[in-house]
């Protein structure tokens, strides 16, 4: 059974450069909009992403992330699952 899960992903400054900080899961797509855009905004952060992940939990099987809003000087990401800034774990 497919579920889709809603992230908001920070990207925070670091010594060398800028890395992914810890994904937000959220309840929708507008939700994870609203609190990429506010994880954008704090001190030591340069942007996030909301992005949404398609797939079934039970097997690990998913589909590309997509991207439904960038923020700030949040870098490009892959769409791919295999990237690491798209993996979260599924709820507990």
């Amino acid at each position: 059974m497919d579920v889709t899960y809603y992230v908001a992903l920070p990207f925070v400054l670091a010594d060398d450069g800028v890395t992914a900080g810890e994904a937000v899961e959220c309840l929708s797509a507008n939700v994870a909009v609203m609190r990429a855009e506010a994880l954008s905004r704090k001190p030591g952060h340069a942007g996030a992403v909301a992005f949404s992940r398609t797939g079934d939990p039970s097997s690990g099987d998913f589909g590309d992330s997509k991207i439904i809003r960038k923020f700030g000087d949040a870098p490009t990401i892959s769409a791919r699952c295999d990237d690491p800034a798209s993996q979260v774990p599924a709820p507990s």
